[in-house]
């Protein structure tokens, strides 16, 4: 009988990177199981980005199952946040909008942003909207701290 020889050792999945243009626009909240959450830095609209630690992935359907599940779930939790940022910012949120368009930024993220008929985009989307306008540090940090307490 032959061997076979030891099979070379198990390589590590490529490393979760956030795309540096997602830092550039935004801040660290926290972490959920699946994902990273960020505060984008434009105070127009109380706004968390979720960002799979997943290296690799461009659309949602690149997620095994189970991580899908998981994403709509961090979903709901960050929409439940951005609620909690809308008094803390005192612009309570009427409506939540979602999306995971990639268009400028391939890697995989997700927007949950809090809208009000008084918004400056209202009824339209967010996105190219104008020019973002970033938080003062004393408001940022109260939209910070009021999404992470909702997230924890």
């Amino acid at each position: 009988m032959h061997s076979k020889p030891d099979a070379p050792p198990a390589q590590d999945p490529a490393p979760f990177v956030l795309d540096p243009r997602l830092a550039a626009t935004s801040v660290p909240v926290g972490s959920l199981v699946l994902c990273e959450v960020r505060l984008q830095d434009d105070a127009r609209w109380p706004w968390l980005v979720l960002i799979p630690r997943r290296a690799g992935l461009v659309e949602i359907d690149d997620l095994p199952a189970p991580d899908r599940r998981l994403l709509i779930e961090e979903a709901v939790a960050a929409g439940e946040a951005v609620r909690a940022m809308g008094p803390a910012l005192g612009r309570p949120v009427e409506k939540l909008n979602t999306g995971a368009l990639g268009n400028i930024v391939a890697q995989l993220h997700l927007h949950v942003v809090g809208r009000r008929a008084d918004d400056p985009a209202w009824p339209g989307p967010v996105w190219g909207f104008g020019s973002p306008e970033p938080y003062r540090p004393a408001e940022l940090e109260r939209a910070r701290e009021a999404a992470a307490a909702a997230l924890r």
